[in-house]
This record gives C-alpha cells, sequence and structure tokens, in this order.
C-alpha cells in the first residue's frame, strides 16, 4: 500500500534557536507536524504542515468526554549520520489497540509508519546526535465532533509532532508506594495509553513529591497488595538471577520497552518470571539480604535504576554502587538503536534522512 502524503513545508526553520546543549525534556518542537482526518467514515490524505496552533470547538466532544489516545517513541542518529525508529510498528498496534478500547476507529499500520517516517525525514536536522538524546515523537488522536452528547464521535483527528528530547530523569528515581489510589481498575482502560489515564494519576504524583519521592509506584485496585507500575514506567525486581515483572492485565499499560527488556534478558539467559510481585515480598527479599536491584522501563525514562522505595513510614535503600543489570541493559539498547551492533531482534526501522516524503 503506497500512502500518498501532502507536504506543505515551513518557509524558514526554526533551528537555529534551538540549543543542542541545553535540551529541556519536552520544551522546543520541530518545524512540522503531521494532520490526517477521519471523516465519513475513513482516513483522509495525511498532510504534513508548519508546527502551530490548531483551531477547535469549545463544543469538541474530546474536551467534554475523553475519546484522546497517544503514543511516544523515538528516532535517533548515530555518528554516522543514520537515523534510525525503535520497534515503531508496536507503536501503531498499540495505539489501535487503544482506539478499539475508546470506541475510536482504528488507523492503518500503513499510514502510521509512512507518516512518522515522513516527518522524521523532514525534520532530521532536529535529532541530536549523542547516545543520551533523541527525537522524541508524540503520535496522538482525538474525537472531533462538536457535540453535546455522551456517544462516540463521528469524526477523528491523528496528528504527530516531534521534540529534541534528553534524559527524561537525571538520576536514579524514588517511588512510593501508594495504598490508597489506584491508576486504573479491572475492567477500565488502564491497558489503554489513552489521556484520562495520565489525568487520574496527577494529583497521588502530587502527593508523592510532596513527600520527596519523584513517582507513585502503583498496587493493584482491588486489594493494594500487589505492585503494577509507576506512572511512567513499568517495574522489575532482581534477585540474583531471577528477574520479576508483574503479569499484564487490562489495569498495566504493555510497554513496548518492557517488552523488549524481557526479551534481551531472556536472550542473556536470566530467568524472567512474569508474577504477581507484593509490596511484602519485596520487604521480605530485602531483609533477606537477595533484593539486588529494582528497576523501571518506559519510551520516555528508557531503563532507570529506582534509589529508593517507600512504604508507608519506612524507605527501602537500595545499592547502587555495584554493577547494574538496568545499566547494562540500557548500554545495550543504545547500541541497537544506533545500529552499533547487530539488530538481531528486527527491531530498528531505518529512515533515510532529507528524502523527499510525498510518498512513504
Amino acid at each position: 500500500m503506497t500512502v500518498q502524503i501532502s507536504i506543505n513545508k515551513i518557509q524558514e526553520s526554526k533551528i537555529s534557536d534551538f540549543n543542542p546543549e541545553k535540551i529541556e525534556f519536552g520544551k522546543v518542537f520541530t518545524d512540522h507536524m503531521v494532520v490526517c482526518d477521519y471523516k465519513n467514515g475513513e482516513w483522509q490524505t495525511p498532510q504534513i504542515i508548519p508546527f502551530g496552533k490548531i483551531s477547535v470547538s469549545p463544543a469538541l466532544s474530546a474536551i467534554h468526554y475523553g475519546q484522546s489516545i497517544f503514543e511516544g517513541l523515538k528516532a535517533y542518529k548515530n555518528s554516522e549520520g543514520e537515523i534510525t525508529l525503535f520497534r515503531p510498528l508496536e507503536n501503531a498496534k498499540r495505539l489501535n489497540k487503544s482506539a478499539h478500547r475508546m470506541s475510536m476507529p482504528e488507523l492503518p499500520e500503513e499510514i502510521f509508519m509512512a507518516c512518522i517516517q515522513a516527518l522524521v525525514s523532514l525534520d532530521s536536522d532536529w535529532i541530536p546526535a549523542s547516545d543520551n538524546n533523541s527525537l522524541y515523537l508524540r503520535p496522538f488522536m482525538f474525537a472531533t465532533d462538536e457535540f453535546l452528547g455522551i456517544r462516540p464521535s463521528d469524526n477523528y483527528k491523528f496528528m504527530v509532532y516531534a521534540c529534541p528530547v534528553g534524559d527524561y530523569y537525571s538520576a536514579p528515581v524514588k517511588v512510593y508506594v501508594d495504598e490508597h489510589f489506584s491508576r486504573a481498575s479491572r475492567g477500565g482502560v488502564g491497558a489503554a495509553k489513552c489521556a484520562g489515564n495520565y489525568a487520574a494519576s496527577l494529583y497521588p504524583a502530587k502527593l508523592c513529591r510532596e513527600k520527596g519521592y519523584d513517582q507513585v509506584l502503583w498496587t493493584d485496585p482491588i486489594e493494594h497488595k500487589y505492585l503494577e507500575e509507576t506512572g511512567t514506567s513499568n517495574i522489575f525486581v532482581k534477585c540474583g538471577n531471577f528477574v520479576y515483572t508483574p503479569p499484564l492485565s487490562d489495569s498495566i499499560l504493555p510497554g513496548i520497552t518492557r517488552d523488549s527488556v524481557i526479551t534481551l534478558l531472556k536472550d542473556w539467559g536470566y530467568n524472567l518470571v512474569e508474577t504477581q510481585i507484593a509490596v511484602q515480598d519485596i520487604i521480605d527479599w530485602n531483609k533477606q539480604g537477595i533484593l539486588d536491584e529494582m528497576f523501571v522501563s518506559g519510551t520516555a525514562a528508557t531503563v532507570i535504576n529506582i534509589q529508593k522505595v517507600g512504604f508507608k513510614d519506612f524507605d527501602i535503600n537500595l545499592d547502587l554502587d555495584k554493577n547494574l543489570l538496568a545499566e547494562e541493559i540500557k548500554k545495550e539498547f543504545a547500541k541497537l538503536r544506533t545500529l552499533k551492533i547487530e539488530d538481531r531482534f528486527n527491531w530498528i526501522t531505518k529512515v533515510q534522512a532529507s528524502m523527499e516524503p510525498a510518498e512513504a
């Protein structure tokens, strides 16, 4: 399937105002964005236009009834100038799973991939060429009916914009186990990457930061007994040659980085166990001296260690002054993404810089 994309290039790039030595995460945006409308039961021709504001009605359905989903992925550039995307097709698939759960139309994977590659190609000069920096891509879709009433919208808009970013976390994170609030419920939309999930997490995250922690470590919504994920990432626990992670459910987001970590660790010979991890397990393993490491994974966070786990009125402090598995994983991913080692899992999609993306 050949995807036609209409291109309207910016007259003058803003890149001269961008300082790659001082990157603030999510605050600087590239020259262009993708817009594609769903009307009359079908997707229209995607457009790439100059990045800018969009006009919406006060009656916009997405604002009132929450039909809004998004994805996140990154483009990388190595020292030879080669540009890569890390598992973008998995983002296309997950977007459609979210769309299905939110009663939204699925976007053909070919359109998703063509739009991502065309935008990255057109704005390739914005990709920082260093190991810790990248171009973050934010595909999203929202309902556009101008209608007052609770029903799925008939019309939607898919968009993509991009921003050069550095590390989301500058240091290992401190998390606090929450036993009261729930990120999502059984039977709810926790496995969908929808805007409402993040809105619900903001207040507990605020309370968490007031206690001196970086992120909430969510527990299950039924008993508040088992670990699920943090506000931005999936979680892993290492004890010897065993690495544990909670199994996916309808209250846990199926992280693409999570799946990549699992694949890599199995390839390295670790015993990777997807199982419920009780808060008490962490406490007991720490007392027994077998709790080696805890870390999180996500597109923005990549892979980073947990420094401290807060629970009730005490903390578990983890030893980071040793060889850390999370650091090994992070380095391996960096090598894979920049083609310094063989792409043995077929995770990498190459993008040609400055190609003419009228067709993709």
